[in-house]
């Protein structure tokens, strides 16, 4: 598995937006669509708190890289989920991106140098340009055997996916 960082936020700045701010001017029933969220992690046993931000993933997308090319990608990203879905951190900060690299076994001193000199900017651009020429629109997003899967999705539907299974019942395969 790669992780492949999507520009989902790209224009909120950096102190983050509030929910209400970022969807106004959509017809969004903003409790429902959060505790749809809820429901479906607590499902899938995913950590989700009470929302009330939305941020930035650039700076935490270009860590997550570097976190990667040390063997600890893994440990990162799913450190920073658990930043911005679960406890609501500002993930566009640098002084929790460097918490979450000290949490990943990461060097703290070397993260601060790697976010101020910005050095996986390119890494993450090439990621952003493959997700549109792929045409992928939301997050999560899989892509397997030439199809897709869109969304939250149970293990079941992951692995038809993977294993070539997958059909139009239930998710998004396009």
């Amino acid at each position: 598995m790669r992780w492949i960082g999507f520009p989902l936020n790209p224009a909120v700045p950096a102190k983050g937006q509030s929910i209400e701010d970022y969807l106004a001017g959509r017809d969004v029933d903003i409790p429902a669509m959060l505790a749809k969220m809820k429901r479906v992690a607590t499902r899938e046993g995913l950590p989700f708190g009470d929302r009330f931000h939305v941020y930035n993933s650039r700076l935490a997308q270009e860590l997550g890289k570097w976190a990667e090319a040390c063997g600890r990608g893994d440990a990162f990203h799913h450190l920073a989920f658990r930043a911005y879905f679960a406890d609501g951190r500002n993930i566009a900060q640098p002084d929790v991106l460097v918490d979450l690299a000290r949490a990943a076994g990461l060097s703290p001193k070397e993260a601060e140098v790697v976010i101020a000199e910005r050095r996986f900017a390119a890494a993450v651009d090439e990621d952003w340009q493959r997700a549109r020429e792929k045409n992928i629109t939301a997050v999560p997003t899989f892509l397997a055997n030439g199809r897709r899967l869109v969304g939250a999705q149970p293990y079941h539907k992951l692995r038809d996916l993977v294993t070539g299974e997958a059909s139009n019942s239930g998710g998004t395969i396009l």
